[in-house]
């Protein structure tokens, strides 16, 4: 399914893998349109609501410069860990939906956007396909991922790369303050 399109709630649904047991996912969340706090916060919500889908625990708030394209303001970001019985690409879908409900638009790469859910980790998988790689290919060169992600699991491993912790270092400086528990 393209990005800009989205999945019935129904179509979702038919990935849950109910003999499956429930693999813990880490999901990045950011925006920087419109009532930022509120966005995550709302989506924090949706995102509980996904089928076969429970939210686990979500780090702090921070207030983060931009990357990529800079003249922007600055996001409000967060991680979240979930338990899900959603496969990948099911879960990717239903988050794709959740950025659309919010008025997401994909009008420029690193561009500003009202709602950013990526799949950041998903279990132990390494996933390379068309639109969904897993994990995140620069979740160990991004502080606004790597700080809110460590936050909630100090000893995440990200697979094919070691443990995250390790690129703490690597991504000090890049403007990223905690702003509300």
């Amino acid at each position: 399914m393209p990005p800009h399109m989205t999945a019935p709630k129904n179509a979702i649904s038919h990935d849950v893998m109910t003999d499956s047991p429930a693999v813990i996912a880490y999901l990045g969340i950011g925006s920087n349109i419109g009532d930022s706090m509120l966005q995550v916060v709302r989506a924090l919500r949706e995102i509980d609501e996904l089928p076969g889908t429970r939210l686990l625990r979500c780090s702090s708030l921070y207030e983060t410069d931009p990357v990529g394209f800079i003249d922007q303001p600055r996001f409000i970001n967060a991680v979240a860990s979930v338990s899900t019985h959603l496969a990948p690409r099911a879960l990717l879908e239903g988050l794709l939906d959740i950025e659309q409900r919010h008025g997401r638009m994909r009008m420029m790469k690193n561009g500003p956007r009202t709602l950013d859910l990526d799949i950041l980790l998903y279990g132990d998988r390494r996933i390379g396909d068309a639109g969904l790689t897993i994990p995140h290919p620069h979740l160990h060169e991004r502080a606004f991922v790597l700080e809110p992600l460590l936050e909630i699991a100090p000893d995440c491993e990200v697979p094919g790369l070691g443990r995250a912790q390790q690129f703490r270092a690597l991504v000090q400086g890049q403007g990223v303050k905690k702003i509300a528990p």
